[in-house]
């Protein structure tokens, strides 16, 4: 298990390196988008329609904040149950993003997806969404206003804790996890 600090946009090069377990200090810009988002995002890719912001090389935190208090960027901002975008992710990997920020496991397609396109999904742990927000130095709102709290939204982030999950090698950090215990387990 390593420690990366990067920085955003993601390259092939920055993905490749990472592996499952490893540990990411993510800075930059992601742009945070919800269940309602990603379903526009796709429908309007199926209609041949750009997209409202561009998302080649970007990351995508699956997150939704909670109201924002004077004097902060943004509200407290928690990361939504990753599986719930898999019917989109797929879709969105194809058109360039290389990263996915939620919490828990994944479906067998992102892994594959992963390989295919040099993507990566990470994980913010739930339960942690105070430090999260610690590290959100400025939000805005930059497409789908009328979604309200699951608005896309670009924020700027400074050392936003993650685990990868699923890398672009195939790996799956969760499977293997289970697994492991599995065999100690049995080992008894």
């Amino acid at each position: 298990m390593a420690v990366h600090h990067l920085h955003t946009l993601l390259d092939d090069d920055a993905v490749l390196a990472l592996n499952a377990g490893d540990e990411v200090y993510l800075s930059g810009t992601i742009i945070m988008a919800r269940d309602a988002a990603h379903k526009r995002f796709v429908d309007t890719l199926a209609a041949g329609q750009p997209l409202p912001v561009d998302l080649r090389n970007q990351v995508v935190f699956y997150g939704g904040p909670g109201p924002t208090k004077p004097g902060h960027a943004i509200g407290v901002v928690a990361p939504t149950s990753a599986y719930r975008m898999d019917p989109y992710a797929t879709v969105l990997f194809d058109h360039g993003v290389k990263g996915a920020i939620g919490k828990g496991p994944r479906g067998t397609a992102i892994r594959a997806s992963c390989q295919q396109n040099r993507a990566v999904c990470f994980s913010a742990i739930g339960g942690i969404s105070a430090t999260l927000f610690s590290c959100i130095r400025s939000a805005e709102i930059i497409a789908y206003e009328d979604l309200k709290t699951e608005a896309v939204q670009r924020l700027v982030i400074e050392n936003f804790p993650l685990l990868v999950t699923n890398d672009a090698h195939g790996r799956d950090m969760y499977a293997e996890e289970v697994d492991k215990y599995r065999a100690l387990l049995q080992a008894r």
